[in-house]
């Protein structure tokens, strides 16, 4: 483990945090984050898996707020984004060869949390394309105590134009060695960089939608564009696959919101409904990012997420 860069010119996170490089075990190097240092009478440390094309400093303020209920706080950008090591010639591709690798990634952190020494139980906040890594870490037995899913994919909208990419057809495209490209109408800008706030998917909050923005401008070697072909198809294979198992007996709640247009909602329905004791909030006027949103609904999940921890925890 040796340190990495943590771009605090662009965020806002408790005093103490640092971020790491951590070779995994397949050899990937990875860039994770010790995002808030466990407060007086901690209450355990909270692991946040973050999206697809996100990075640690833009979890921050989610980090703060998570110390000010009383958790220690870490994150992680995946393989192939953030200042994790990427996979490709063309650094701005999302790729995976196959989803399963990020569990390589889960491991790693796993690892820092006890070369940190920090306290348990271990929970989970996990977003969007972290629900999906999430969940299977979750099937895979890792100790996580209770989790928080944030617009989880266990479903994805795909785009018109990439639809006939899906099956036997991609199959074909991978064999002939076109796997890496762009998924259609993806692009090698970053969403943020390009996307107006007016009519945007992530967040109905124009100051954070601001703040983003300025951090993709600020550190575009943070940033990263479309899926290649074979992440979308990785992607839709593995939250199928998760679709289908048992959900955990596990402490979950889940919180999507009712303008979103990135992750299939009927699939985060229909999974909570088969989860014993799961709880789904729809936030109607949210978009796809609850923890970037609005202050009231950015308060609301957080203060949802510490009771949570702390029930489980038995420190309610």
């Amino acid at each position: 483990m040796e340190p990495a860069p943590f771009h605090d010119d662009i965020t806002v996170a408790p005093e103490g945090a640092a971020a790491f490089v951590v070779e995994a075990e397949d050899g990937i190097r990875l860039r994770l984050a010790y995002l808030a240092p466990p407060p007086k009478s901690c209450r355990g440390t909270a692991l946040i898996f973050p999206g697809r094309t996100e990075f640690v400093e833009k979890y921050g303020p989610a980090a703060a707020e998570l110390q000010d209920r009383g958790f220690a706080c870490v994150s992680i950008d995946w393989r192939g984004q953030g200042l994790s090591q990427r996979l490709l010639d063309d650094p701005a591709t999302g790729h995976v060869t196959r989803f399963t690798e990020y569990q390589h990634d889960v491991d790693a952190l796993m690892s820092l949390v006890d070369r940190l020494r920090l306290p348990g139980p271990i929970f989970l906040i996990a977003h969007s394309m972290g629900g999906a890594i999430g969940l299977r870490a979750l099937h895979r037995k890792v100790p996580i105590s209770a989790v928080a899913f944030s617009a989880p994919m266990w479903g994805i909208k795909v785009p018109v134009a990439a639809r006939p990419l899906i099956g036997p057809i991609a199959a074909g495209v991978h064999a002939a060695g076109f796997g890496t490209r762009y998924v259609p109408s993806t692009r090698p800008v970053t969403y943020i960089a390009h996307a107006p706030f007016e009519d945007n998917t992530l967040t109905t909050d124009r100051g954070m939608f601001d703040w983003m923005k300025r951090q993709a401008a600020a550190h575009p070697e943070l940033a990263l564009g479309g899926p290649s072909i074979t992440w979308l198809n990785e992607a839709l294979r593995e939250t199928r696959e998760l679709r289908r198992l048992t959900p955990p007996r596990l402490p979950c709640l889940a919180w999507v919101g009712g303008q979103e247009r990135i992750v299939e909602t009927r699939a985060i329905r229909r999974l909570v409904a088969r989860w014993p004791g799961a709880e789904l909030t729809v936030i109607p006027e949210a978009a796809h990012e609850l923890m970037m949103e609005l202050p009231p609904t950015r308060d609301s999940f957080f203060d949802a997420c510490a009771a949570l921890f702390s029930r489980a925890g038995g420190t309610a």
